[in-house]
């Protein structure tokens, strides 16, 4: 498995190096993993249950999953009738 795993890793490193965008475009890959997974994460995706014992982690995933549950429920365009707007009336001629 190591043997595997140091072959794939000379192929690419091999075919990076003669390319002539090779290393900016690896270092713009690695950019790119570091803003998603570690600013995205700290600033937009913060783990809501953490902190919370097993009691509460249930509670608060039973409270959304009814609360996204009911609101799918009422969000249905075909149950609301259509109410005209009360725009300016045009009066022709």
């Amino acid at each position: 498995m190591a043997g595997l795993v140091k072959k794939v890793w000379l192929f690419y490193r091999d075919g990076f190096k003669n390319q002539t965008w090779g290393r900016p475009l690896i270092w713009l890959v690695i950019l790119k993993f570091f803003i998603l997974f570690a600013i995205l994460r700290v600033f937009f995706f913060r783990p809501v249950l953490a902190g919370k014992t097993d009691a509460e982690k249930s509670e608060t995933v039973g409270e959304n999953l009814t609360r996204n549950h009911n609101n799918t429920q009422t969000n249905n365009l075909n149950e609301q009738p259509w109410i005209p707007s009360s725009g300016p009336v045009s009066s022709l001629p």
